[in-house]
């Protein structure tokens, strides 16, 4: 049996072990978990991996003061069932998107600002191996065939990964769902609007206007969904989205996820079948979190057809560009001009624009739809 210690001078004979798990003791140690009856039992017993691996540790013959023999025993925990070093940064509450661009180049975002962390991976290869352990248990994988993935992780991160070629090294992108809905105080206290702002998106919400809220990627539309969705009362809102990102601050949520087909390509449910499924469902409001395509028609219908107080996202540089790219994406659904251009505009009554200003994510400004589905009234400021 090997002695070594960790954190400190080695015993007589023994060798030191250095301060992170390095890549053979990871592999020694995953050798006897695998072989561990407990684990095997229920791979996803978190607990139980813990106790596998302080015993593979202890059968290892490492040593350790105690801080350190916890930190080691998470560190080959995050190896063996998660994302390995990338789980300490998901950890940190501040951080809401990890992008890693190669093996030894990581960054963060922490409050709107990107910044490079000293974390690095092995190679290509050990983060393929972290991909594979991830994605496995989702019945998901990447690999020469289809080298990109889009997934969600439990607890609702969603993983975007692209391989070789497409990309130099092996990309992957985290983001992570807020824990919980920022309020109006947070909002004012971030400056990201006025109070008269404020009142305005509330009052849409309650006097139940069908709203778009439109945006660069990464300046809040769904944080901004979020928070008017805590507005709506006891409506019984069914929420369609493709990852939950949307919490459930209204005490009468449905939400619908769609799937994404087998790597086969079979059993995938789009979000336009989602939507007409909702249509079923006696929805007060239903809320679509992103509009991308030909869905956009199915949730026109729905918003002409009593279902007020409707809302979705969509990608626009500001409220006038969302317009017309809702029309194009009716028109790709195969709705002719004159009745995509008829639909929006009665069933559209407001666009919330938002931006990404140095950090900071700011609503800019809301408009009223008019009869003709163009720009109409400034509401807001």
């Amino acid at each position: 049996m090997r002695s070594s210690t960790v954190g400190g001078a080695a015993g007589s004979g023994g060798a030191r072990v250095e301060a992170g798990p390095g890549a053979a003791l990871r592999s020694r140690v995953a050798e006897r978990v695998v072989g561990d009856a407990v684990v095997a039992a229920d791979p996803s017993d978190r607990s139980a991996l813990r106790r596998a691996v302080a015993r593979a540790l202890a059968a290892e013959g490492v040593v350790a003061p105690p801080a350190r023999w916890a930190a080691l025993v998470r560190d080959l925990v995050d190896e063996l069932a998660g994302l390995g070093p990338l789980e300490a940064l998901l950890r940190d509450p501040a951080v809401t998107d990890v992008c890693v661009n190669g093996p030894d180049e990581v960054w963060v975002e922490r409050a709107g600002r990107l910044a490079r962390v000293d974390v690095a991976l092995d190679d290509d290869a050990h983060l393929r191996r972290l991909l594979d352990r991830v994605l496995g248990p989702l019945g998901q994988r990447v690999d020469g065939g289809r080298p990109w993935v889009d997934a969600v992780l439990p607890g609702g991160v969603r993983l975007h990964a692209l391989l070789p070629p497409l990309a130099d090294h092996v990309t992957l992108t985290l983001r992570r769902v807020a824990p919980h809905v920022p309020g109006w105080d947070d909002w004012l206290a971030a400056g990201a609007l006025d109070e008269a702002g404020r009142d305005v998106l509330v009052e849409l919400v309650r006097a139940r206007r069908n709203v778009v809220v439109c945006g660069p990627a990464g300046s809040g539309k769904t944080t901004l969904l979020a928070r008017l969705l805590a507005e709506v009362g006891d409506a019984r809102v069914v929420v369609v989205q493709d990852a939950p990102e949307l919490a459930r601050p209204a005490p009468h949520t449905v939400h619908l996820h769609v799937r994404p087909p087998t790597p086969d390509g079979v059993g995938g449910v789009d979000t336009a079948t989602l939507v007409r499924n909702a249509l079923r469902m006696r929805p007060d409001r239903i809320v679509l979190g992103e509009v991308r395509g030909a869905e956009v028609a199915d949730l026109l219908e729905a918003m002409n057809t009593g279902h007020h107080g409707s809302m979705t996202t969509v990608h626009a540089n500001g409220a006038a560009d969302a317009l017309p790219r809702l029309v194009g994406m009716a028109l790709r659904s195969g709705m002719p001009l004159a009745a995509a251009r008829a639909q929006l505009a009665t069933g559209v009554d407001a666009v919330v624009a938002l931006r990404r200003d140095e950090g900071v994510r700011r609503v800019t400004e809301v408009l009223a739809v008019d009869a003709h589905g163009e720009p109409g009234e400034r509401l807001w400021p």
